[in-house]
């Protein structure tokens, strides 16, 4: 893969993909957090029945994408990392604002 355009394309696919996801993970465990919450006030509280159980199906489902797109995550993350090291071989793209770019993305997934 030493084709410099295919390497930055890839780079530039590989980051986006990365960014979206972190985004939507975040998004997720916001929610799955909220729900959490929610259910806990609704059984506090004496809810009735069907909306403590409402409750719980819509945390489920929030736990569910949040699993999910860890998953994709980590699969776009090490992808990502395969193309950096490729990218960071060839010597005309060691300060490409890509590559860079695709660093910072790395770091953010990372922590």
């Amino acid at each position: 893969m030493s084709d410099i355009p295919t390497i930055k394309r890839q780079l530039k696919i590989k980051t986006n993909s990365a960014k979206r996801l972190l985004k939507e993970h975040g998004l997720y465990k916001k929610e799955a957090d909220e729900g959490k919450r929610k259910v806990d006030k609704l059984i506090a509280d004496g809810a009735e029945g069907w909306e403590v159980r409402s409750a719980q199906n819509l945390l489920r489902e929030s736990e569910k994408m949040v699993a999910d797109t860890s998953a994709r995550l980590g699969t776009t993350v090490l992808e990502l990392r395969d193309v950096v090291v490729a990218g960071k071989k060839e010597e005309a793209l060691k300060e490409d604002p890509v590559l860079l770019e695709a660093d910072d993305v790395l770091e953010e997934a990372n922590m």
